[in-house]
């Protein structure tokens, strides 16, 4: 049976504190058409590309049918390269001794960068009709750009709560 002394137990505890992250957020794009609908709207094009081919085909103009079929395959290529870019991410994480941002591509890439909260400086670029345009947070030597591919409401929101969790932070 191992006994441990309870003062011996105070620092790491105050550290596992310190370590538990006060925020995260993980950011991704919005994509506003979904799996269901995306199916429903390729099955109806599909359907009024082969009608309007079948048309053509039957009134003797039939290569007019191979450009339906090559912009129905631009259209899939489209919206493949569109739900690709959705798999972007970034990871915020803020505890009392880390500032952590993982970027993830949409190849899978990841970039980490990581500040000391109390030396990092959130700086917010600001439109007059748009809004936050630019979030970015820089320190020690270090910079990156956060929630680019946000909308406009959502980097107000997390700009409003990064900040109010940095500000926690440095209270302690």
């Amino acid at each position: 049976m191992t006994q441990r002394n309870a003062s011996s137990d105070m620092p790491q505890s105050r550290a596992r504190d310190n370590e538990t992250p006060v925020f995260e957020a993980l950011l991704t794009p919005h994509r506003s058409l979904g799996r269901n609908g995306f199916v429903v709207l390729i099955s109806i094009v599909t359907a009024m590309t082969v009608a309007h081919s079948f048309v053509f085909v039957v009134a003797g103009a039939w290569p007019v049918a191979a450009f339906f079929g090559l912009d129905l395959v631009l259209i899939l290529g489209a919206f493949w390269l569109n739900y690709g870019a959705a798999r972007e991410r970034e990871i915020v994480s803020v505890s009392h001794t880390n500032l952590s941002i993982s970027k993830v591509a949409p190849s899978g890439r990841r970039r980490d960068f990581s500040f000391n909260p109390f030396w990092a400086r959130f700086k917010v670029s600001r439109h007059d009709e748009i809004g936050i345009v630019r979030m970015n947070v820089s320190g020690g030597g270090n910079s990156t750009d956060i929630g680019g591919f946000l909308n406009p409401d959502d980097r107000e929101s997390f700009a409003e709560a990064f900040s109010g969790a940095l500000a926690s932070v440095r209270k302690r």
